[in-house]
């Protein structure tokens, strides 16, 4: 018995995604409830197409306990992060020695400088599972994190070549940014908190009050300095699984907290490589023997786009065979083509 489905989010999920969002509190993820519900009604209009510019799109996917009927997980897509309207903002990390002849004395130097991309990226984010979910068996987190590469490879025209994604820094049990209080604080006369949430929706006052030049690390407190590039205990696993399917540090963290952006081509990541358009072959009674795949299909309607985890073989002729019931919750007959994704 399916247990656990992935679908498009839609505005009736705000109670439950606004729940989930507390675990995370991020800029595309904050504990805001009329954020939440303005997010939703983007998602949807983007899995739809009634927002006509795919650079402005966002595409929410939820993880639902079919028993419980609960969410338990949530992801998503910004299919452009940086645009005319809205740059992409970072801080890039730069090496630097200086050595004094004179005084024989050598130094290496760790120096930030602000940059800005009006062509910016696809970003990964959003990413939660409930705690108490976060071991269970079915790979939970797997399931909702590997969903949007699927999406992004069966859907390549909607999104940029590079794809990002902004991992969460050490931060104090309080929210406390070091980085933040010993740089951002500084310029902008603002809390971490309250900075982090008006850069979900207008960024230009980094770009007006921020410094232009080189910000020397040395120059600032040893906590904020030992937080510039690192990941955070809760995306540790997160860190492990971008590398493992070809992401890598970018030499660039986010301008509030110092969290490590990782980058890869959309077509050199594993995982969109793997991803295949294919042909259900047969239908059977009982599930398949083979490997765990998640298997996907868009949707003419609301939620616009189904998956699921399930044990998949292939026929002799290379197509797919499917159990009845995924089959029937992806209302597929022999002949029809779904997206399939291995999960390993």
């Amino acid at each position: 018995m399916v247990k656990f489905e992935i679908r498009g989010a839609v505005p009736a999920d705000e109670a439950e995604i606004y729940r989930l969002a507390q675990y995370l509190n991020s800029v595309n993820l904050p504990n805001d409830r009329d954020y939440i519900r303005s997010l939703l009604e983007h998602s949807d209009d983007s899995f739809s197409g009634r927002l006509r510019s795919k650079p402005h799109r966002k595409y929410v996917f939820v993880l639902w306990d079919l028993e419980r009927d609960t969410a338990v997980g949530t992801s998503m897509i910004v299919a452009q992060l940086g645009r005319r309207d809205a740059p992409y903002i970072y801080l890039d990390v730069i090496d630097e020695e200086k050595y004094s002849k004179l005084l024989d004395r050598h130094f290496h130097h760790t120096a930030l400088r602000i940059g800005y991309s009006f062509a910016g990226p696809t970003e990964i984010g959003g990413l939660v599972v409930a705690p108490e979910f976060r071991a269970a068996k079915a790979r939970l987190g797997l399931q909702i994190s590997y969903v949007r590469f699927l999406y992004i490879a069966t859907h390549r025209e909607l999104f940029q070549e590079q794809i990002l994604a902004e991992l969460l820094p050490p931060l104090e049990a309080d929210g406390t940014s070091h980085l933040w209080e010993a740089l951002g604080r500084r310029f902008t006369d603002m809390s971490y908190a309250e900075a982090d949430r008006l850069s979900s929706e207008n960024k230009e006052f980094v770009r007006d009050l921020f410094p232009n030049g080189l910000v020397y690390a040395s120059v600032l407190s040893p906590e904020a300095q030992a937080v510039i590039g690192k990941v955070g205990a809760q995306t540790k696993g997160v860190e492990r699984m971008l590398q493992r399917v070809g992401f890598r540090y970018a030499d660039r963290v986010d301008p509030f907290d110092g969290g490590p952006h990782f980058v890869a081509d959309a077509d050199e990541i594993t995982l969109v490589e793997e991803t295949e358009v294919i042909a259900v072959g047969a239908i059977t009674a009982a599930e398949p023997a083979g490997p765990m795949a998640l298997v996907a299909r868009d949707l003419a309607e609301p939620p616009y786009f189904r998956a699921y985890a399930t044990p998949t073989a292939k026929t002799e002729e290379g197509k797919l065979v499917l159990g009845e019931e995924i089959a029937g919750r992806l209302e597929v007959v022999e002949g029809d083509s779904i997206f399939h994704l291995p999960l390993r």
